[in-house]
């Protein structure tokens, strides 16, 4: 009983299926190669947009420490009207004598020297704004290689919809044929009810693949970025060449060429050069100040002109360890840092290996898959001409078509999983750019 009701199942699906596939719409299809796709995604991806002006914020921030090699200039408009006699008696250490005036000056003051404070501060910031345009470059490679993927996807999607198709209607033919035979009482209800149970398992085989086509489309756009949903007809791309034979070199080409590693040395170089400049905190600080103004409204006793310059030494003498704590916790940062390029190197180096070894592995399963198509295929039609001659049952033939199909799906599978390891081996050595 419970096998007549899994046969009613499957026989319901079989009816279902076609029905399925007629309601999928049919669009017209943009034509994409792998370069156009790349090209697209750096061009509009938000998250290269986002890194870059994080890398151009960085940027300003370099102009910020070097303002103070220049003059600061304001001007100041000043009244100020008092009761005879009225003297400010607490709160500063200044002259207490308020005078009735209006003026209007202007103030300047120019650092002479704080014996390389500020030059380390713009050393620190530009190392900074250099490791964040290495962050961009990373961005850039992170969204190459879900790019590469994302196409690579979509190719195994479409190649496996292709293998559905054809077993479609390969088992469609079988199945008809069956029919046909059943009919005139050559062949056996049984070898009708396998035919059927084989084409709806071809069927729902085809109803998953579509999905998975539909799926995978939707990964690429959103890899590349684009705010309309497109379908695209992807253009092949040739196999790569066969791995190096060692990795080695690609580790060295890794630990050169990664623009992350970059970044990452960059950044612990910039804590250094922080660490330093707080160090610089105790040093004297010597600037020029200057003023000058007019009065046209004041007290008698005041001029009508007024002019000032002179030199301005800061010596910090005490401030409760404020200066040796944040040179201590610079230090610190600028240790961890190099720490954490220690930790990147490394798993540069596994990620680099790994990936070299899924690259030789892919590049081996090639050779193997095509192998197994011939093979399932040779052992089809030799299932089909045995049971043609009825000297082998629909199982035997039911069991071919299906390995036909498995080796065929690998087949697939291994092409582009391949180009796709190959992608991940060259953003790994630095190469995907």
């Amino acid at each position: 009983m419970m096998i007549r009701i899994s046969g009613c199942v499957l026989v319901v699906c079989a009816g279902l299926a076609p029905a399925a596939i007629a309601q999928t719409p049919a669009s017209s299809a943009v034509v994409l190669t792998l370069k156009d796709a790349e090209r697209q995604a750096l061009d509009v991806n938000p998250q290269i947009r986002a890194v870059y002006y994080q890398s151009l914020a960085a940027t300003e921030a370099v102009r910020q420490a070097r303002s103070a090699y220049f003059p600061t200039a304001f001007t100041s408009f000043t009244g100020a009207g008092a009761q005879d006699g009225t003297r400010i008696a607490a709160g500063a250490l200044n002259n207490p004598t308020i005078l009735d005036r209006f003026a209007a000056g202007v103030a300047v003051s120019q650092l002479i020297t704080d014996f390389g404070r500020t030059g380390r501060l713009v050393e620190s910031s530009t190392l900074v704004a250099d490791s964040r345009e290495k962050d961009v470059e990373t961005r850039r490679a992170d969204v190459l290689l879900q790019v590469d993927r994302a196409y690579f996807n979509a190719l195994r999607a479409q190649a496996i919809l292709r293998v559905a198709k054809e077993t479609v209607d390969a088992r469609q033919l079988v199945a008809d044929q069956v029919g046909s035979l059943a009919k005139s009482g050559l062949k056996s209800g049984l070898d009708l009810s396998f035919a059927r149970v084989n084409l709806s398992e071809a069927q729902l085989l085809l109803v998953q693949a579509q999905n998975d086509v539909q799926a995978s489309q939707a990964s690429l756009v959103a890899a590349l970025g684009a705010p309309i949903a497109t379908i695209y007809e992807l253009i092949e791309e040739p196999i790569p060449e066969a791995p190096t034979d060692d990795s080695p070199p690609l580790v060295a080409r890794a630990l050169r060429d990664r623009p992350d590693v970059a970044a990452q040395q960059l950044a612990g170089e910039a804590s250094q050069k922080y660490a330093d400049a707080e160090r610089s905190l105790w040093m004297p600080a010597i600037s020029f100040i200057g003023a000058a103004g007019f009065t046209p409204y004041h007290q008698i006793g005041l001029n009508d002109r007024y002019s000032a310059a002179g030199l301005n030494v800061t010596v910090p003498l005490s401030n409760g360890s404020l200066f040796a704590a944040r040179h201590a916790e610079a230090a610190f940062r600028a240790r961890a840092q190099d720490q954490a390029l220690r930790d990147l190197q490394n798993r540069v180096t596994r990620d680099v290996t790994i990936a070299w070894l899924d690259a030789r592995a892919g590049y081996q399963r090639l050779d193997l898959t095509n192998q197994l198509v011939a093979q399932a295929t040779d052992a089809l039609d030799l299932a089909e001409t045995r049971y043609n001659l009825g000297l082998s049952s629909i199982v035997e033939l039911s069991q071919a078509q299906l390995n036909k199909t498995r080796a065929e799906i690998e087949q697939a599978s291994a092409r582009y999983e391949y180009q796709a390891r190959q992608a991940a081996l060259r953003y790994q050595i630095g190469a995907l750019k």
